[in-house]
């Protein structure tokens, strides 16, 4: 399709043209055009999401076959997006998905097991499939947070990762107990929706 046009090489810059207002950064309209073929939905999921995609890659493979490896993400992607539902998950998640099966391939077809000082984390794992997925889930859960607002990112941050209680956050943060709660639920239910992902 004509729509593949766009992706000649990876842009990892800030500096793109802006999407029209449908397929605008967090539009959930944006899952819904890639969903139906929409050229222009294709370019805003490459523009929105192509960096994120290296990244994942790179550290992966490193900068060269990550860039090779993010351009085959998003053509597979396109040529599978029939079977995208945006009511199961985020077009990010789905693409991370996509994006590991291919990284596990080029592992798998060049002979190698993924080690913990390629993937730049620690494991206890040494499998490709297991030290990827971990890999992707990180980067995926701090992808994330960034689709939050900011109290409730911060809420979040403050239970998972200093590990506080509620009536703890309630007190750093100034909020009521229950704002807390609510903010905290919320956040996760949105969360749960941007992490699932799905196969091609």
């Amino acid at each position: 399709m004509s729509g593949t046009a766009v992706m000649t090489r990876p842009r990892y810059d800030s500096g793109v043209d802006t999407p029209p207002d449908d397929f605008s950064s967090g539009s959930a309209g944006l899952g819904a055009g890639f969903a139906r073929g929409d050229d222009a939905a294709l370019k805003a999921a490459y523009d929105e999401h192509g960096a994120f995609i290296y990244t994942f890659c790179k550290r992966a493979l490193g900068p060269e076959a990550g860039a090779d490896v993010t351009q085959e993400v998003f053509l597979a992607a396109w040529k599978a997006r029939e079977r995208f539902d945006p009511s199961r998950g985020s077009l990010a998640g789905w693409l991370v998905g996509i994006a590991k099966n291919k990284i596990i391939d080029v592992h798998r077809r060049a002979g190698r097991r993924v080690t913990e000082t390629e993937l730049a984390f620690e494991s206890d794992e040494t499998t490709p499939a297991t030290g990827i997925d971990q890999l992707a889930d990180k980067m995926l859960l701090a992808d994330a947070l960034t689709t939050l607002p900011p109290r409730a990112r911060q809420v979040l941050e403050l239970a998972f990762y200093k590990d506080l209680t509620h009536q703890q956050i309630a007190e750093q943060c100034d909020l009521p107990l229950g704002t807390v709660k609510s903010d905290i639920r919320r956040g996760l239910q949105r969360l749960r929706h941007h992490l699932e992902t799905a196969d091609v």
